[in-house]
This record gives C-alpha cells, sequence and structure tokens, in this order.
C-alpha cells in the first residue's frame, strides 16, 4: 500500500514538473501575446463605443462612434470611412491576385529539372522582402524621378508618376509586389517539392497536358498553403500603410490615401486625437477582413471537396 501511494507521488510530482516545464517555455510568449496583442484587441474594442482623446477618461458613447461613420452622410467621418475603404479595396484587387499567381508560375517554372541555379534565384526573389518599406520607397522614388529616373529616360517620357493617376498606383502596385513575392515563392516551392514524382509519371503515361497536371494535381496537392497565402496577403493588403503613405502621402488628391492613415491620422496625427472614432473604423476593418477571409475560406473548402 505504502509503495503504490509512494509511485502515485513520484508521478505527480513528475507531471507537476511536466507542466511547469511546459509554461517555462511558452510563458514569455504567452505573456507577450497578453501584453501585446490581446489586451490591446479587448481595450480597443471597449474604445470604439467611447468618444476619448487618448488624454482624457473616455467618455462611453454606444454605438454613436459606428452610426456616425456608417449612416451620417454629412459627416466628415463617414466620408473619411468610405474613401479610405474604397482606396484600401483597390489596392487589394491590384496586388493580392498578382501577389499569389506570379509567386505560383515562378514556382513551377522552378520546378523544372532543367534549371539549374534555382536556389539563386529563388534568393534574389526573396531578398527584397527583407528590405524596409522606407528604403525600398527612396529606390523607386528614384526610379520613377520625373527627372532623373530611368524609366522616364528609358521611355523618353515626362510623366511625374506619384502625383497624376493611374501612375501612382502602378508604382504603389510594383513597389508592394516586389517586396512581397518572394515569401510565397518560397512557399509554393516548399509544398510542391512534396508532390509525388509519379502522380505526374502517371498523368504523362495518361497522356494528359500541362494544364490538366496543374489544375487536377498541383492545385490540389497544394490547396492549403494556397489558402494560407491567400488569406495572410489579402489581410495584410487590407492593413496596407507604408507603402501609400512613402510613396505618394496619399495623393493625388487623397485616391491613394487607404483608411489604415486615416485612422493613423485620427489617432495620433495633429489637433486633437479622436482615438474613439479611430478605434470604431479599425472594428469595422477587422470586421471586413474576416468577413472576406471566412468567403476565401468557403471558395477553397468547397473547390477542394
Amino acid at each position: 500500500m505504502d509503495k503504490s501511494m509512494s509511485q502515485e507521488g513520484l508521478a505527480l510530482e513528475k507531471k507537476k514538473k511536466f507542466n511547469l516545464s511546459q509554461w517555462i517555455f511558452i510563458g514569455p510568449h504567452f505573456i507577450f501575446f497578453i501584453v501585446f496583442i490581446l489586451f490591446p484587441m479587448i481595450y480597443g474594442f471597449y474604445a470604439s463605443f467611447t468618444r476619448w482623446n487618448l488624454i482624457s477618461s473616455p467618455t462611453w458613447v454606444g454605438l454613436q462612434n459606428y452610426q456616425t461613420i456608417l449612416g451620417d452622410p454629412t459627416s466628415s467621418f463617414y466620408r473619411q470611412f468610405r474613401r479610405g475603404l474604397i482606396n484600401t479595396l483597390v489596392f487589394v484587387a491590384g496586388t493580392v491576385p498578382l501577389q499569389v499567381i506570379i509567386p505560383l508560375a515562378l514556382a513551377i517554372m522552378l520546378q523544372h529539372r532543367g534549371i539549374k541555379g534555382k536556389g539563386l534565384f529563388q534568393a534574389i526573389f526573396y531578398i527584397p522582402g527583407l528590405i524596409s518599406v522606407s528604403a525600398a520607397a527612396i529606390v523607386w522614388l528614384l526610379i520613377f524621378n520625373p527627372r532623373l529616373g530611368p524609366v522616364n529616360n528609358l521611355l523618353g517620357s515626362e510623366v511625374t508618376w506619384v502625383v497624376n493617376q493611374p501612375y501612382a498606383w502602378m508604382v504603389i502596385f510594383l513597389m508592394t509586389l516586389w517586396g512581397s513575392i518572394g515569401g510565397n515563392l518560397v512557399i509554393y516551392r516548399s509544398a510542391m517539392s512534396g508532390i509525388s514524382r509519379d502522380l505526374y509519371e502517371a498523368a504523362d503515361i495518361d497522356g494528359a497536358s500541362g494544364t490538366v497536371k496543374f489544375f487536377k494535381i498541383t492545385i490540389p496537392m497544394i490547396k492549403f498553403p494556397l489558402l494560407y497565402t491567400i488569406v495572410m496577403s489579402t489581410a495584410g493588403a487590407f492593413n496596407v500603410y507604408a507603402q501609400p503613405l512613402m510613396v505618394t502621402q496619399g495623393g493625388p488628391e487623397q485616391t491613394t490615401h487607404v483608411l489604415m492613415m486615416y485612422i493613423r491620422t485620427l489617432a495620433f496625427g495633429q489637433g486633437q486625437s479622436v482615438a474613439g472614432m479611430a478605434a470604431a473604423m479599425s472594428i469595422l476593418l477587422g470586421l471586413v477582413i474576416i468577413v472576406i477571409a471566412a468567403f476565401q475560406f468557403r471558395i477553397m473548402y468547397h473547390n477542394a471537396k
């Protein structure tokens, strides 16, 4: 009896030590998550129902901020949210499809056995993603400089790219794609390397074309990495801020002034802060991202059946 009790005690002590070791490993990340992610999210949600200037105590106003943003056309906040969301959608539509299609096409080309230096090509496409947005913006502004830039000199053009539309969007799109293709390319190449060559050889025996192999073998086998990149690219595009700010400062005529720029200006810009309204816009933007991500999951899951 004493022996069995001592064994149970040792097992319980080992279990406690094991649990303690788990918390030691996840503890720092868990604390970071609570302090810098979970608490700001909860407090931001609360702030969206208040009138708050970051200095005085928040004043509860209920749904007033949301009613102003969504249902008061005479309000400047309504116009800012509408304009910012439209500009953000333009950025999403102009970059996300290309962030998926271009890396996927490059990954397929690099899968051919006859191509040499695959690692070098992959590194060339990946390195721009390691460069800061501010440094990249300086490079692209020099490239499209109306007087000294190589683009105008090669084309014999006098276009001032960043102050005219649709050229301003084109510069922002090019800069974004330049820095984002490499990450998705690495994911797609890693996923494709796990596809058995026997599947392609069997398809060759059956006389399947390259298009058939792509849609019947490659896409189904990498559907989860593909879904991940689509959702993450979309979420990142909706949260765009630095590229339009550094390249065009939101111009011309605020046509590239995305929603995150309005939120940042309302909360931390010059003059009195309107943090409660900015928080409400952030919550609405988050809801848009969630709805679109759920729709993407639904479409991909349905097609995967």
